[in-house]
């Protein structure tokens, strides 16, 4: 990934210190970060950010996105929720390699209470270093932006 495209970053209260250690860890890297909260412990309800993220992403206006809860799983679904959007919560190499590769994923979650900030940060590397390779997996991916399509016209 290019690091003069900005990556965005969010999480609920739980999810903060480890979306912290993310953002530090990225600015050291070089990479350009958005910061869409949470920066205090107040409890946050983590669809509020998560949708906000999701939305910006699904907007195009950010080419991927982390987001931070306590498992990674609710934030993984809401922003699955969001059309255009394809996010995985990633806990290995292989899952984050994939991630990309297979899935074409511009989100993707992590769980505060399960992944530490040294694994995240491999994660994160791998990750970023991927590209999604089409192939086999184009027409599935295409086959997911349909269901995005059929769903968007029924609202």
């Amino acid at each position: 990934m290019d690091k003069n495209s900005p990556i965005v970053l969010g999480a609920d209260h739980l999810g903060m210190p480890l979306k912290d250690a993310i953002r530090d860890y990225l600015v050291k890297k070089g990479y350009q970060v958005v910061d869409m909260g949470v920066n205090e412990k107040t409890p946050v309800d983590y669809p509020d950010v998560g949708a906000r993220v999701a939305e910006e992403v699904g907007a195009g206006q950010y080419e991927r996105g982390i987001l931070v809860c306590g498992t990674g799983a609710g934030m993984a679904i809401v922003a699955n929720k969001v059309p255009g959007v394809r996010a995985v919560c990633v806990q290995d190499p292989y899952t984050a390699e994939r991630a990309v590769a297979s899935n074409n994923a511009q989100i993707i979650t992590f769980g505060a209470q399960i992944t530490g900030p040294a694994v995240a940060e491999k994660l994160i590397d791998v990750w970023l270093e991927s590209e999604f390779q089409g192939g086999r997996s184009a027409p599935k991916v295409a086959k997911i932006d349909s269901l995005d399509e059929k769903y968007r016209a029924q609202r």
